[in-house]
């Protein structure tokens, strides 16, 4: 009986009439967890956490396991999507001020994007090739910058004196596991939306002129999902590789270093924040600013804002916002060398400066207007 009341109350939620498309990412976010909590768990079954042979089980699933390479394909191109659609979705929160109407949904959202960074970065590193060995190997090297404990933090983490066999079995560990704290966290995070009711585009959180859930925007998810199906099938079957790393198709060897080390795209935009800033425990400390400045937000912003749609100033500065992130991530990927080194540093005082503004903008308008 709790269970049919419970999904009586899903169905019948109250939801604001006028919802876009852009109210679907959570749905489909679900769905693209779904799928990768079920290629990964398949994907478990076949490969080897073992310095020697970790990436030779990988190329033993792409060639000899029947359908492996169309799962394999499925996990590594459905993280990219899922990257994909979390940006949409924070982007959309931003856009229409959900730390300020939603604060404790917007905290437990930016757990959950903590959280998939840290499962996408473990599960890089898994197929043990080139890129993964030394892109572990500068990411965990960077906790070293801790003042006193750094050192022993990073020998702690890799198991070791380098990134070795406990490295990768730790790495194995977390990243089969932190998809059911995803998933736990993403529950809370609907039942946190649901106690205090979705926000309109307008910003009103009122119960006037609002319609059940289902039928309504039941079947606008579904349709999401077949787009959403369409586009990763045509991801997997005609370009499987595209968004990979052709250096991590070569098994990883501690004496070549890679010309240009870098991470996957989603987290280039915080790689050009960290590479802008000489000082290593600078580039730290931005690099984590980057991200945890989303848990910040619903403390700094002023409680009574003006919403989105009135506030023309707060549309400017947020396109300007997108605009540079997109520049980021572009540098993210370009070597360090003159333009793109000086143009980092600008873009990076940009993205913090912008975040400012966003916070400030709607009440400047409104004591003007």
């Amino acid at each position: 009986m709790r269970k049919i009341r419970l999904v009586e109350s899903m169905a019948g939620l109250p939801s604001p009439m006028n919802f876009s498309i852009w109210w679907n990412g959570g749905s489909i976010l679900g769905m693209l967890l779904g799928l990768q909590i079920l290629t990964g768990l398949l994907l478990s079954m076949h490969y080897v956490s073992d310095v020697g042979t970790a990436f030779s089980s990988v190329i033993h699933i792409i060639r000899d396991v029947p359908g492996g390479w169309a799962i394999r394909s499925l996990h590594a191109n459905g993280a990219s999507l899922f990257f994909a659609a979390i940006y949409l979705h924070i982007g959309r929160g931003l856009y229409y001020q959900s730390y300020v109407t939603q604060p404790v949904t917007w905290l437990v959202g930016s757990t959950i994007f903590l959280l998939s960074m840290a499962t996408a970065f473990l599960g890089y590193v898994l197929p043990w090739g080139q890129m993964s060995f030394w892109g572990a190997t500068v990411i965990t090297n960077l906790i070293s910058a801790i003042p006193y404990f750094g050192q022993s933090t990073v020998e702690w983490v890799w198991g070791g004196y380098s990134v070795g066999q406990p490295t990768l079995t730790r790495f194995f560990s977390l990243h089969f596991l932190l998809p059911f704290a995803i998933a736990s966290a993403s529950a809370i995070h609907v039942i946190a939306l649901h106690e205090r009711g979705s926000t309109s585009p307008l910003g009103s959180t009122d119960r006037i002129n609002k319609i059940p859930f289902h039928p309504y925007y039941t079947w606008k998810d579904i349709v999401g999902f077949v787009a959403v199906c369409l586009i990763l099938s045509i991801m997997v079957f005609y370009h499987p590789n595209t968004l990979m790393d052709p250096e991590n198709w070569n098994t990883a060897n501690p004496l070549v270093t890679p010309v240009h080390i870098q991470p996957e795209w989603y987290f280039l935009f915080a790689y050009a924040i960290l590479r802008s800033i000489p000082s290593k425990l600078g580039g730290v400390l931005a690099l984590a600013l980057s991200v945890g400045v989303l848990y910040l937000l619903p403390a700094l912003a002023p409680k009574e804002n003006t919403p989105t749609a009135f506030c023309p100033p707060f549309q400017f500065v947020y396109w300007i916002f997108t605009v540079n992130f997109f520049l980021l991530t572009w540098l993210g990927g370009c070597p360090i060398e003159v333009p793109f080194d000086t143009l980092s540093v600008y873009c990076t005082f940009t993205y913090f400066t912008l975040i400012l503004l966003l916070l400030y903008s709607p009440r400047i308008w409104k004591k003007v207007f």
